[in-house]
């Protein structure tokens, strides 16, 4: 895998990836930033969100679960002095199909945090507190 970051100006970024995709990321105006992007850590936070929703979407799809949406909601805490980490992460999944089977998602929502996502790992392997909870919502 690979990623290119390019300086634009003051402290606005282009991320390329390696499949050909870009992203501006900014800071905020007291840092220099236009407020043009998303900041760094939000990029983080996002690719957490993605990884482990991907992952979810994907194994309830293999088990033949009738998933119709499927979003979640991240908060996270960072350290209050430099460097600024993740100390605590929570991961809320909304997973909505016609006759969703608990079990499945709940399942689902595990294989993703103790297995497959490998965002969410990582950081958990650096001391990051990652939590989930989900909530199965009918169509």
């Amino acid at each position: 895998m690979k990623a290119r970051v390019k300086w634009v100006e003051e402290v606005t970024f282009l991320g390329e990836s390696g499949s050909g995709h870009a992203v501006i990321m900014d800071g905020p105006p007291e840092m220099g930033g236009r407020n043009l992007g998303v900041r760094p850590m939000e990029m983080v936070l996002l690719g957490v969100g993605g990884c482990t929703a991907f992952d979810v979407v994907h194994i309830l799809r293999k088990a033949r679960q009738p998933v119709e949406d499927c979003w979640v909601e991240l908060e996270a805490e960072r350290a209050a002095t430099e460097p600024k980490v993740f100390t605590r992460i929570h991961i809320k999944f909304f997973v909505k199909g016609k006759e969703l089977k608990d079990a499945q998602v709940q399942r689902a929502v595990e294989l993703s945090a103790e297995k497959y996502c490998s965002a969410s790992l990582m950081l958990k392997q650096a001391g990051v507190q990652i939590t989930h909870e989900y909530s199965v919502v009918t169509s």
